[in-house]
């Protein structure tokens, strides 16, 4: 049997994933990702997924490898992780009182057999609108620069999220529904 590895240094993606009860090891792909705010963020959040997959599978081939990459998506452009607390700022005065979408890419490989799997999830979430007040006081309570859009749905959601809709776990980094259905056509669960 094959045994999982995670290509991502994300600690939420590695929460997520062990909910499912598969065990899994970490290993980060080193590798340049593709963050065009232009280029459309499925296609995006799909090339950098298989990049960390195909990275880390060709260094474990006998291991099944999954790579996965989220971004937030506002009027046809990606808002990847903020560079600075000023990004952040402006990102959540963008989301403010505003729908966006969640895209997530998940790429399962393992070299060894040339096993192939690619998917992905979509949400949407909606902001409260924010205040400066109210952007400031999140900024101080959450971490927000490894966050793509600048923020957290799992961190104190009462202050910026009226609602969502969709997969929770998408939103947070690893659609778990669908992590589950590819890694049981992999052979991996039951």
């Amino acid at each position: 049997m094959s045994s999982l590895i995670l290509a991502s240094a994300s600690p939420r993606r590695r929460e997520l994933l062990a909910q499912l009860g598969v065990p899994f090891s970490v290993v980060v792909a080193d590798v340049t990702e593709h963050e065009e705010a232009t280029t459309d963020p499925r296609v995006m959040v799909a090339h950098n997924a298989a990049l960390k997959a195909d990275w880390v599978a060709a260094r474990h081939p006998d291991a099944i490898v999954l790579g996965a990459d989220t971004t937030v998506c506002l009027d046809r452009h990606a808002l990847n992780k903020p560079r600075d607390a000023a990004d952040a700022r402006a990102m959540l005065r963008r989301l403010s009182g505003r729908t966006h979408t969640v895209f997530t890419g998940l790429a399962l490989r393992r070299a060894r057999d040339g096993l192939t799997i690619d998917d992905s999830a979509t949400s949407d979430v909606t902001f409260k609108v924010l205040d400066e007040a109210t952007i400031e006081r999140y900024l101080s309570l959450v971490h927000t620069l490894d966050k793509a859009g600048g923020y957290g749905i799992q961190d104190h959601p009462d202050l910026i999220v009226a609602r969502y809709e969709g997969s929770l776990s998408n939103i947070i980094g690893l659609p778990l529904e669908t992590t589950k259905q590819i890694l049981t056509r992999s052979g991996l669960l039951p």
